[in-house]
């Protein structure tokens, strides 16, 4: 249940990092409200997943892949193309994040 909620709160904080992008600095009101509203989801979501897992953990998953997300989204909807080194970065990070997953005795299965 806390991965879902992990996970619902990657989607959320992905959604809203995008309708960041769509605000063009809050003067566009329905990515605004997007904004508000999927970090506030974000937040809250994390909020009761930190109940389960270490804030630290659960941390390094949450931006570690929401990063890769908003990448991603990136390229495709904005056409915002990272470099090599920046796609090295990135798949380092999620490395990062399966090496805690899969290694980390932090994390309680």
């Amino acid at each position: 249940m806390r991965y879902w909620l992990l996970f619902l709160a990657i989607v959320a904080e992905v959604i809203a990092t995008s309708a960041l992008k769509a605000s063009e600095g809050f003067t566009k009101f329905i990515p605004s409200i997007i904004v508000v509203v999927g970090y506030g989801a974000a937040i809250y979501l994390l909020s009761l997943v930190l109940r389960s897992l270490p804030v630290g953990i659960a941390y390094a998953i949450w931006a570690g892949l929401g990063i890769a997300l908003i990448v991603i989204i990136g390229a495709f909807v904005f056409k915002q193309i990272p470099d090599l080194p920046a796609i090295i970065g990135i798949v380092l990070i999620v490395a990062g994040v399966v090496v805690i997953n899969l290694f980390s005795k932090t994390v309680t299965h």
